[in-house]
């Protein structure tokens, strides 16, 4: 298996005042292609920190993150830009869905702004759709669409541009238990298929026993 994702000692310090809180004490993780893991932590731990560094969102106090290879610490905010569309795809405990247009049109804006042609976007957010059950839901925007339709588009959208890491803060915390089991098994499925390497945060621990790995974040360090 081929890493798709490290994180070397990775530091994060927040300031308030004259009081200094080291969120990530030296942090170490490692995700393989084709794996999913499960982030815990009790709620404060850092989980979403952690998260927003590993998908170059947030620059760290020092460490180094490493995408497919590719040491991005660095590098500069263009670069990263870059890495972050084409290399990386992001779902959120909230859909984020753009409310004015179509589940279709979420998936295939990403890829435009990735310079894909339309036609081709358009082909690959109607495969997308296809696998998530969402065919008969494509012209249909957030608004008109459930908890779980609008987080299965979220989850197209993610993987619209092919990334090869895929990001996951708390995807199933705004969801009943069986629609959380639902959701988490085409997140499975897709992982699966595509080999991307995966890294999902949660408090549902029943899904994290069905992930690949479970790693802990307590105190600033993983486990």
């Amino acid at each position: 298996m081929s890493r798709a994702l490290e994180l070397k000692s990775i530091v994060q310090t927040f300031h308030q005042g004259e009081t200094s809180l080291e969120v990530l004490r030296g942090a170490d993780l490692q995700v393989e292609a084709g794996e999913i893991v499960a982030l815990v932590g009790p709620s404060g731990a850092g989980k979403s920190t952690l998260l927003q560094i590993a998908g170059l969102l947030e620059k760290p106090i020092s460490g180094e993150v490493i995408v497919k290879g590719e040491s991005a610490s660095d590098l500069g905010d263009d670069h990263r830009t870059g890495i972050r569309r084409q290399e990386l795809g992001f779902v959120y405990q909230y859909h984020h869905l753009l409310a004015e247009f179509s589940a279709k049109e979420n998936i295939v804006i990403p890829q435009m702004i990735a310079q894909t042609d339309k036609k081709a976007a358009g082909e690959r957010a109607d495969e997308l759709l296809a696998t998530m059950g969402l065919t008969d839901r494509a012209t249909h925007r957030p608004a008109r669409l459930s908890g779980g339709e609008q987080q299965r588009v979220a989850i197209a959208r993610a993987l619209a541009n092919k990334p090869n890491v895929l990001l996951a803060d708390e995807p199933t915390g705004n969801l009943d238990q069986a629609t959380a089991d639902s959701l988490f098994g085409l997140l499975t499925d897709m992982v699966e298929q595509t080999g991307i390497g995966a890294l999902v945060a949660t408090h549902n621990l029943d899904l994290a026993n069905r992930m690949n790995r479970i790693v802990r974040l307590e105190d600033g360090v993983l486990a």
